[in-house]
């Protein structure tokens, strides 16, 4: 599958990973708030197979499957009750 990946310029070391070439309408309001502006950070052909750095193929795979895109954010970020609008996010499916 392509992916495109996508760097938060408000949220360090957090991506957002998308099929479709800025296909933001996926992406939950709440999220995209909290994000900020997206920048092209990287293209990729992803399988199941390929290792990843920090994430795992078939997780990204799944969650781009199912909802059109995957959060990936940096190990151990326990995202502060300030980020509620992350937890929402990725509770509320975007119609």
């Amino acid at each position: 599958m392509q992916c495109f990946v996508y760097a938060s310029q408000r949220k360090p070391n957090t991506y957002v990973w998308l099929h479709q070439r800025d296909g933001f309408d996926v992406l939950p309001e709440p999220l995209t708030l909290m994000l900020g502006e997206l920048r092209l950070a990287m293209e990729l052909e992803l399988d199941d197979s390929r290792r990843l750095p920090q994430e795992d193929a078939k997780e990204v795979l799944a969650n781009l499957a199912e909802h059109g895109w995957h959060l990936q954010i940096p190990p151990g970020d326990t995202l502060a009750v300030g980020n509620q609008h992350y937890r929402e996010a990725l509770r509320e499916p975007r119609e």
